[in-house]
Formats: structure tokens, sequence, C-alpha cells
């Protein structure tokens, strides 16, 4: 098991910006990827942005220019910057892993609000 826990998210205006942190324990070892989904109301889960063991990115196409994800290997973290926010990026926030298995894990999630 890999439990994740997410911390930093919250109501902010549209053009300011948060940061989304998660901490992973457990069988860190074996983790390969971590990243960020989202989900809105109404809408399926997406991927925001995914950072491999070496440093590899896949980053969504509407938060380009806009979101930045980096990783501390030895902490097991992973962050989401997230700048020029937009009404359009409010949705629950969750931060996902994956071992060399395939497995995934998930965070419970986090809010981010951004008004107009």
């Amino acid at each position: 098991q890999v439990p994740l826990v997410e911390s930093g998210g919250g109501l902010v205006q549209a053009g300011g910006s948060l940061r989304l942190s998660c901490a992973a324990s457990g069988s860190i070892f074996s983790i390969k990827t971590m990243g960020w989904y989202r989900q809105a109301p109404g809408k399926q889960r997406e991927l925001v942005a995914a950072i491999s063991t070496g440093g590899s990115i896949n980053l969504a196409d509407s938060v380009k220019g806009r979101f930045t994800i980096s990783r501390d290997n030895a902490k097991n973290t992973v962050d989401l910057q997230m700048n020029s926010l937009k009404p359009e990026d409010t949705a629950v926030y969750y931060c996902a892993a994956w071992d060399k298995w395939s497995r995934d894990y998930w965070g419970q999630g986090t809010q981010v609000t951004v008004s107009s």
C-alpha cells in the first residue's frame, strides 16, 4: 500500500496561484510515476500532470504554460504549482501514484476553487 496525503487546496481568485503538495508513504520503493488528476462536478476525472521517477513529464494541454509539476524522489513528494488559475480549473484534485506493477494509488482529494 502507498498512502498519499495531499495539501494546499483552497479558494483563489482568477489569475492567482496555488501550490498542491502530495507525500507518499508505505511501499514507496515501488513507486514509478506520480501525478495529479482532477474532477469537476459532472465531469470525468482527467489527468492534469504526471512525472516519472526519471523526470519525464506529461502535462494536459489545458494547463500547459500555467501549471508545473515537480517531484522529490528522496522525499517521495510531488508538487503541482498552479499559476494563472481560471474558473474552469475549479475541481477536486487528486494525487495519484503508480507502482512498478502498474497498480494505482489515490489520495483523498483536495478542493481547488477559482472565483471569477
